[in-house]
């Protein structure tokens, strides 16, 4: 029987499902190192992690047992899938199994930051408020205002759709080629552009190193001073300096973040901020979302198993 390494523990029934076909061992000591991911590969066939575990090209210079790896999320910025196929490890993914889920935070986000739903409710919880004020906490209107998406993906695509079709929002967009989308949008020229032109800047990008601080502080200074900041791809994706100083100097209005560059740690300057809605990686948060992912990442490592060819396969 096949050893199977899951860095976390994932949904009951995937889990008993992957026991009935492989040794299975659960790593329970928080996200993998350099090194822990090295010992992984070289003393199990098939790994499954997720974001924070460690697969860099170093990880993979020794003598290799594993096969494959079968990530768990859609991103997989943290593994060298490159080193991983000079090593002859196939790496698998989770796309389109959270897309809605995903989208549905990027609006969550954009409602309470827009909204000061994170200020009210830590208001309500300290017992000072004092009851309808027509002057008090003060938001933003969404409906039929200008959404910016930088990244037009399924992903982002499913959030045109919840704007253009929830809000009545006008869609503008970056992408790195030609996008035709399923709702009315428009591809602007430049990063720039959309940046300027919107109410609401949504990055959904993946991450990696073609993204890494794609959004920085001439991107966060073209936006409008009452404009919104949301982040739902990858922490990277933002120099996260430039947005703290974009807030603290209120050149931008707000923040929703949902991921960091260092996660799990979030500045204290963030912390500090009324005007962000910070939220701890929920993007694929759902029981539905995260238990298809699971299957996914395990159905990869069955077709592998098996002689098949997985299914989403990456490298």
């Amino acid at each position: 029987m096949k050893k199977l390494l899951i860095t976390r523990p994932i949904a009951d029934a995937v889990m008993e499902q992957a026991r009935l076909k492989f040794d299975v061992t659960v790593h329970a000591d928080g996200a993998l190192t350099v090194d822990d991911a090295a010992k992984a590969l070289a003393n199990y066939d098939a790994i499954l992690p997720t974001l924070g575990d460690a697969f860099p090209a170093a990880a993979f210079a020794g003598e290799l047992r594993c096969q494959m790896i079968a990530n768990f999320g859609v991103g997989y910025n943290h593994i060298d899938a490159d080193a991983a196929a000079k090593a002859n490890v196939i790496v698998s993914n989770t796309p389109d199994v959270l897309t809605d889920a995903t989208a549905d935070i990027a609006m969550t986000l954009l409602l309470a930051t827009a909204r000061c739903a994170g200020e009210g409710e830590r208001l309500v919880r300290s017992g000072k408020w004092g009851g309808f004020d027509g002057k008090g906490i003060m938001g933003t209107h969404v409906t039929g205002k200008t959404l910016g998406i930088i990244g037009m993906g399924r992903i982002g695509q499913a959030i045109a759709e919840r704007g253009h079709y929830g809000f009545g929002m006008n869609v503008v967009f970056h992408n790195r080629s030609y996008k035709a989308t399923k709702v009315p949008a428009l591809q602007l020229n430049s990063l720039r552009d959309v940046m300027s032109e919107a109410d609401f800047v949504v990055v959904a990008t993946p991450g990696g190193a073609a993204t890494t601080k794609l959004i920085d502080k001439a991107a966060l200074g073209a936006m409008k001073p009452t404009g919104i900041f949301i982040n739902i791809s990858r922490g990277e994706v933002v120099d996260e300096d430039a947005l703290i100083d974009a807030l603290e100097q209120g050149r931008i209005a707000g923040a929703g973040l949902d991921v960091y560059v260092n996660e799990p740690h979030v500045p204290d300057r963030l912390l500090a901020m009324e005007n962000c809605v910070l939220l701890p990686h929920l993007g694929s948060a759902t029981q539905e979302t995260r238990q298809a992912m699971g299957q996914m990442a395990l159905d990869n490592i069955i077709a592998w198993a098996e002689g098949g060819e997985p299914p989403q396969r990456v490298n």
